[in-house]
Parts: structure tokens; sequence; C-alpha cells
């Protein structure tokens, strides 16, 4: 067996794991609703940018895979690994780990300088991600430190109205724990990005990663600018008990 053939079959392994994870998942969880009333901000939820860092890299993965390979298996294709593989590659990139990724570019591309040129180009992508993503958090929490404020004001001048303060802090905190969510996935992916370019180093790559290393680094500042809002928001919360 040759190591592109043996790279494919480990790539189909893990999409055919994916895949009934994905539907196992859906028999037993499809239904399921929150019993929890409020509801995050739905910027937050519904916009564009939101289904990009909502999910946990394998969840993520999973679900856009999922219906895809699904048509694979069910299809009269003469080779379904190869039909599940090629919906794999489009779907998941990173978001099922260093190893999967890695060896998913490496099947693509032989070519070292290709491959981290087009691996770099991956990074970007979910780089500028997480930029529209922050837009999106900041214009939330732009709005969410007002509400707070007026809520301190009128605590202040005695005139805050209990309830709909307790509602308006109940909405700000699942927007917190929304955001912290999106950050945690956020910062998933750029270790995995880490992870692929510490293997391209160690494997002989040397200084070609090096364009790899300045867009991670670029990738995490922008997730830890971004975890420094969402923790100013929080700390401001905090400072709130309603009597």
């Amino acid at each position: 067996m040759t190591m592109k053939t043996r790279i494919r079959s480990k790539l189909a392994i893990s999409l055919l794991t994916a895949g009934s994870l994905l539907l196992a998942g859906c028999a037993t969880t499809g239904g399921s609703q929150s019993s929890n009333s409020v509801s995050a901000d739905p910027r937050l939820t519904q916009g564009h940018d939101a289904k990009f860092f909502s999910q946990s890299g394998f969840q993520a993965c999973a679900a856009a895979a999922g219906v895809g390979m699904l048509a694979c298996a069910l299809s009269e294709s003469s080779n379904k690994q190869q039909c599940m593989i090629l919906v794999g590659l489009t779907a998941c990139g990173v978001a099922m780990g260093a190893n999967y990724y890695l060896d998913q570019r490496r099947s693509e591309y032989a070519n070292t300088t290709e491959r981290l040129q087009i691996m770099t180009a991956d990074i970007r992508q979910d780089t500028d991600r997480v930029i529209a993503r922050s837009e999106t958090m900041q214009m939330v929490i732009s709005d969410d430190q007002q509400r707070l404020a007026q809520i301190q004001q009128d605590m202040q001048n005695q005139t805050l109205d209990i309830d709909a303060a307790s509602r308006e802090i109940a909405a700000i905190d699942k927007n917190i724990a929304t955001m912290r969510r999106d950050i945690s996935n956020m910062q998933a992916k750029a270790n995995e990005y880490q992870r692929v370019a510490e293997q391209e180093r160690n494997d002989g790559a040397g200084d070609q990663v090096q364009l790899l290393d300045q867009e991670i680094a670029r990738m995490n500042q922008r997730v830890a600018a971004l975890q420094q809002e969402v923790d100013g928001l929080y700390n401001q919360r905090s400072a709130i008990t309603l009597g």
C-alpha cells in the first residue's frame, strides 16, 4: 500500500467515525430544547459569522460533513470511500484535529512549499472569520455595557425595577457564556494549527514554517484581544448584585 493510499484510508476512517457519531447524536439529542427561557442576543446566534465558532471543532465538522457523507454511503458511486473523503476535506479542515488536517493536506500537496502556502491561506481565512466574529461581539459588548451602566445608575438613584433588571442581567450572562464558548473554540482551532506547524517543522520544513507561525500568532492575538473585551464585560457585570 502506498503512502498516499494509507493517508486516504486514514481519512476515510476519520470521516466514517464522524458520520457515525453525528447520526448517533441526532438520534439521541436532536429534539432537545433548553429549559432556560433566556436567550443570547440574536446577533450572537443567528448572524452569518455565528456558525464558524459556535460548536467545537468535531461538532462543526460532523454537522457540515454528515449529510454529504450519508449521501455518499447511500449513492450508487463506485468509490464510496473516495466520495466521503472529498466531502470531508471540504467540510472539516483543521476542525477534526491537527493529524487529520495534516494528512489531508499532505495527500493533496506533496510539495512542502506549496502545502505550507495552502495552510497559510487556511489560517488567514479562519483569522478573517475571527475578525468578523469580533466585530459582532464588540457590538453586543458595547450594548451590554450600556445596559449594565444604566442598571448601576438606577441602583444609585433608587429607581431600579428589580424584575426588569434581573431579566437584563440574565440575558447579559447568556451573552457572556455564548461569547466565552466561541472564544474557547477559536483558541482550540489556533492550537490545532500550532500543532500542525510544529509537526511540519519536526518533519524537516525548517524556516519555511515561519510564515505559518506568523499567521498563527496573528490569529492568537485577535483571540486574546477578544478575550480581554469579554473579560471586561464580565467584570462589570460581576460588580452588580441585585437584592
